[in-house]
């Protein structure tokens, strides 16, 4: 089989540093390449160099051969074919997307610049690329705003985007990591028929090594900017033979929570149902859970079961719409006023989705950690910087990191820096909103023990938010599973979850 595109000696550096490469990298038409490997280990920088789109300060060498054409990477040729021939399909659909702006304009516009249609033929074409990705109602949804489309159908409105030029490579950058299993099988089902029907190449970039080996014919493996080990994709899977393979297999196999005797009773959540504004029915309806000291209770559901508006719901962020009790230590506080909120909030840690998006860029590390000890007037100011350093330490980090930028750390670092803020007002309660689900398997194996060994040294109970089950049957003596608003089950992991 002729290859589509090959890649041959690419280096991306910064001054004198090399990043990336030297890598080499072939891909035929109608098959999917897979490319694996944790943060920083180069991932981007080969998507980005494909794409020419480094961002300045960085330089590129090397050649690209399309159809057998040798093209100077960063060239005027290999720039023509951004769009048309190499399109992309961004990580995240809720950033990539101008919430000011109806979903339909900017495909129509792409139509109409890369195809050089007409209004009418351009909207024509829109919505038969909507049907064709299976999205329900294309007319209306064309004119309707990112945040009232649920993340899978962000996700196919990328996809319409990219296929707009009729591309013949698609580079999938972390196509599924905010979604949850379901939707995201369904993402990747979809782009593997238009790979067969089309022909279409498709660079699949991925920390999810159980899809990559699903979908991926072959596959390539990346650590510290090289290629250590690539090849057919189910012998890579089943005989790794670079000590690296291995240990990101490995790293996918959690192991289940060490045992831990819960403590006393912390949380009692009693009928809490929540209403939006204008919505016809409750996002949370009537839901009641416990929670002890020492304790993880995992609550599991697919993307926009209830699952986060509950975790709002705990912490006070709701403006109205809400009903029922939330007790801390048998104090409601929905009830409480706004100094007596303040003081329990205290008591409340949160642990969110996004490292990168939760710390603010224009802070240090340790301004960052330091900041709840600002907010709440604990300790005296000139001790903050020492009590960042001992919280990092006490997350595995070096102290020395105080000193740094958040765009300076890996994904896994940042979100060890979250935990460590989270946790400076000496929490009891610590919430973790999808903590993991934007981690490779290497830093997320390393975050699900930091957490499971600080709930047991500290005596923390956590509310851990998921739509990853094995994270969950890793962390979580009990968990809840909710469903359009209602919580299902409730109880022992294994016997909540099975073979699930």
């Amino acid at each position: 089989m002729s290859a589509l595109l090959s890649l041959r000696g690419l280096e991306v550096a910064t001054g004198e540093r090399r990043l990336l490469g030297p890598l080499d990298l072939d891909l035929a038409e109608g098959q999917c390449l897979g490319l694996v490997g944790e943060s920083g280990s180069g991932k981007s920088l080969t998507v980005l160099s494909l794409l020419g789109l480094l961002p300045p300060g960085l330089a590129a060498r090397g050649t690209l051969h399309w159809q057998g054409q040798p093209l100077a990477i960063g060239s005027r040729e290999h720039a023509a074919l951004r769009g048309r021939a190499i399109a992309w399909m961004p990580q995240d659909p809720q950033a990539s997307l101008h919430p000011l702006r109806r979903v339909g304009a900017p495909l129509v516009e792409t139509l109409r610049m890369l195809r050089g249609l007409d209004a009418a033929s351009a909207r024509r074409e829109a919505i038969a690329l909507f049907e064709r990705l299976q999205l329900p109602t294309p007319v209306e949804l064309l004119d309707r705003y990112p945040h009232q489309l649920s993340g899978g159908q962000r996700q196919r409105v990328l996809l319409a985007l990219a296929l707009a030029g009729q591309p013949r490579l698609l580079l999938a950058d972390e196509p599924t990591s905010a979604l949850d299993p379901r939707l995201a099988r369904e993402s990747l089902d979809l782009i593997d028929a238009l790979r067969r029907e089309l022909g279409l190449a498709v660079l699949l970039v991925s920390h999810d090594l159980p899809l990559v080996a699903a979908y991926a014919q072959r596959v390539a493996i990346l650590r510290r900017g090289e290629c250590v080990e690539a090849g057919d994709a189910a012998r890579v899977f089943a005989h790794p033979a670079h000590a690296y393979t291995r240990e990101l297999l490995a790293a996918d196999r959690l192991p289940a929570p060490a045992p831990s005797p819960p403590g006393a009773r912390l949380l009692e959540v009693d009928a809490l149902t929540v209403h939006y504004p204008r919505a016809p029915a409750p996002a949370l309806h009537a839901a009641s859970l416990s929670l002890h000291r020492g304790e993880c209770l995992a609550l599991v559901g697919e993307s926009g079961s209830g699952k986060s508006t509950l975790g709002r719901a705990l912490l006070r962020l709701m403006r109205g719409g809400t009903r029922g009790r939330i007790l801390l230590d048998g104090e409601d506080l929905l009830q409480a006023g706004r100094g007596r909120l303040r003081a329990l909030r205290r008591r409340i840690g949160v642990v969110f989705q996004d490292p990168y998006a939760s710390l603010d860029p224009r802070m240090r590390i340790g301004d960052i950690v330091a900041e709840p000890l600002r907010i709440h007037g604990l300790g005296e100011r000139a001790g903050h910087p020492a009590r960042a350093a001992a919280l990092l330490e006490a997350v595995g980090l070096d102290p020395a990191l105080v000193a740094r930028w958040p765009h300076q750390l890996s994904g896994g670092q940042r979100q060890r820096v979250a935990i460590a803020r989270a946790l400076a007002t000496d929490p009891d309660l610590l919430v973790c909103d999808e903590a993991v689900s934007a981690l490779d398997a290497h830093h997320r194996a390393g975050v699900l023990a930091l957490l499971g060994r600080l709930k047991r040294e500290r005596g923390l109970a956590l509310l851990f938010i998921t739509h990853d089950f094995s994270a969950a049957r890793a962390l979580a003596e009990r968990t809840a599973v909710i469903a359009g608003g209602r919580l299902q089950a409730c109880g022992d992991t294994a016997a909540v979850l099975g073979a699930a």
